[in-house]
């Protein structure tokens, strides 16, 4: 079967590799549509990741599908049910799955190889992790769970409550999701937006009001966006994703005393920034980093998108095919070096 394989930084090829058979609880999925992802470009740019995968191996987590292959000991799918099979798994019986932290579970199993004909769906996935697709919901949609679950778990660690003010750094497609997921939680959202053209689509996706750091300076973004709170004092909640630490330390100073600051981006390994301690301290500020998902939040992720309420279509802005795998994200880098527009999402349609 066609499969892209990541070698390396920036070294994706597509290749030929046998079709997986399905062990005991194991399933077979023959990959309908695969998505872009933020995560998969950041591991692309950086050749590895140090929980998700190690090169070389098949690449990609997002996918929707239909079984091909059933293994022995499943009763709950069969053959030619359309599934969601997530990316990961928590053990449930260490320390942190104990404690109701399933994304930090010690033996977290992780699945990569959506931008391929077939993927192995894992035991464990299998049977903590793989949802089935109700008909009508078209499968490209249903593959938006995974980052989407994300966010959920983002914003129900932030607290944020209807009628909140929240600012949201970065307009990619996890800052556009949290923008949306917000708005439709009820939270008064401003979007912090690095060029003009995305202001529109920030406001599209329930922005009330944009800050685009094109028309007013990088140097006078906190000061823009505060002037949009509520007395600007500074918002209830502010998600960073974006993950530089200049933007770690622009949400610090965009809360307002006794708010909460989500670090949802998560810059390179080594990486430090600098935060003024007064204004923590006196200010009572909530600092809070939110990583991965949990089979619980992947769920109300599932609901929401079947619900039709979360706009899905409008997060798919650009189609290829498998074989175009390794251009696209040769793309979205050069794209992201020039500072131009690309797509939200792309669909890898098989």
């Amino acid at each position: 079967m066609n499969a892209a394989v990541l070698y390396g930084r920036e070294d994706l090829r597509l290749e030929q590799i046998p079709i997986p058979q399905a062990g005991p609880g194991e399933l077979i999925v023959k990959v309908c549509t695969a998505l872009t992802c933020g995560t998969d470009l950041k591991v692309y740019r950086r050749g590895y990741h140090a929980r998700m995968l190690k090169p070389p191996m098949p690449f990609g987590h997002e996918l929707a599908g239909v079984i091909a292959e059933v293994g022995e000991g499943i009763s709950k799918f069969s053959l030619g049910d359309r599934v969601v099979p997530l990316n990961s798994a928590p053990c449930d019986a260490c320390y942190f799955c104990r404690q109701g932290q399933q994304n930090l579970c010690e033996e977290l199993l992780f699945n990569n190889g959506a931008y391929a004909e077939y993927l192995r769906v894992p035991a464990r996935i299998v049977e903590k992790n793989t949802l089935r697709v109700p008909v009508g919901l078209p499968l490209e949609f249903a593959a938006l769970t995974e980052p989407l679950a994300c966010v959920v778990r983002g914003l129900e660690e932030s607290g944020a409550k209807p009628g909140d003010s929240m600012i949201v750094i970065g307009a990619g497609p996890i800052g556009l999701m949290f923008i949306h997921a917000a708005e439709l939680a009820g939270v008064d959202v401003i979007a912090v937006v690095k060029r003009a053209e995305q202001a529109g689509t920030a406001k599209r996706f329930g922005a009330r009001q944009v800050v685009s750091l094109e028309a007013v300076g990088e140097e006078n973004a906190i000061a823009a966006a505060r002037a949009l709170t509520p007395e600007a004092r500074g918002a209830d909640v502010v998600i960073e994703a974006v993950a530089t630490p200049k933007t770690w330390e622009w949400a610090v100073e965009m809360v307002r005393k006794g708010g909460l600051v989500n670090f949802f981006g998560g810059p390179p390994s080594g990486t430090v920034v600098a935060l003024d301690t007064n204004r923590l301290h006196y200010g009572d500020i909530t600092l809070k980093a939110s990583f991965h998902h949990t089979p619980a939040t992947c769920r109300r992720a599932f609901e929401l998108i079947a619900s039709r309420r979360f706009k899905s279509a409008e997060f798919l802005t650009g189609r290829a095919a498998l074989c175009e795998v390794p251009q696209v994200f040769a793309g979205m880098v050069s794209h992201s070096a020039m500072n131009g527009a690309r797509d939200i999402k792309t669909v890898i349609e098989l």
